[in-house]
């Protein structure tokens, strides 16, 4: 038996109230989704945080993805500081009800950006050298983590953007991966959220060759079996909030 039904997954879409830090766009997203068994990703996740699961089954995901118009809310962009690649793994947790994300790690192609995230988010961001490059409806993506004292890990793929997806509808496995509207992190005792907001995503399609990743494994995790269930998508306008302790 799941804790499914005492999770509230339509009201955590509702834009808060207050101003939000930050606003930026989401780009060139690539969702690659693995099973994995609950207790194997239970031993990696604070005790304060439930494992989320659809059907009773645990997801674990790699997304690399490109970010531009990143700018606090009452700043104009800065030019160059206002584009990164970045890239995360990740799974997916609730606290009392409410569901998130939790990272196991974010790598960044820009330093500053890891530094303000480490300091002000408290999530476990990593230096890293990072390209995207798109011809046609085809993106390869390389990315090699070069910060110090982290565990080595790199990710090289190439994919194919496929048909329209459109939006997920609640209750569906689509919408259970992506409609995710906040992220959680834990210092010490302590358990934080950071709320974001946008519209639906529009997935896509899509199609990998053959990659090369050590993401996961970064972290002593086993690597997944079979092929990552993938969606796409091309663009999405996000606001962030601050950091708040629940």
């Amino acid at each position: 038996m799941t804790d499914e039904p005492q999770i509230d997954r339509l009201s955590i879409r509702e834009r808060p109230e207050s101003m939000p830090i930050m606003q930026q766009t989401w780009g060139k997203l690539l969702f690659m989704h693995w099973r994995l068994p609950a207790e194997t990703l239970r031993a990696h996740v604070p005790a304060q945080l439930e494992l989320d699961t659809f059907e009773g089954e645990a997801w674990l995901a790699v997304t690399p993805f490109t970010i531009w118009g990143m700018r606090a809310s009452f700043l104009p962009a800065i030019p160059g500081f206002s584009e990164m690649h970045e890239l995360n793994v990740r799974t997916y947790v609730h606290y009392r009800g409410t569901p998130g994300v939790y990272f196991f790690s974010l790598d960044a192609s820009s330093a500053l950006a890891v530094m303000g995230a480490r300091t002000f988010f408290l999530v476990p961001y990593f230096n890293a050298e990072m390209s995207l490059a798109q011809d046609g409806e085809e993106i390869v993506y390389h990315s090699r983590r070069t910060h110090a004292d982290a565990p080595a890990a790199s990710f090289d793929a190439t994919w194919k953007i496929g048909d329209a997806l459109g939006e997920s509808a609640p209750g569906s496995l689509e919408f259970f991966l992506t409609e995710r509207y906040c992220f959680y992190t834990v210092s010490g005792e302590s358990v934080y959220r950071c709320r974001i907001h946008h519209a639906p995503w529009q997935l896509r399609e899509a199609q990998v060759s053959p990659f090369k990743s050590t993401m996961i494994e970064s972290h002593l995790l086993p690597t997944p079996k079979g092929k990552p269930l993938l969606h796409y998508s091309e663009e999405l306008a996000v606001d962030v909030w601050t950091l708040e302790k629940v």
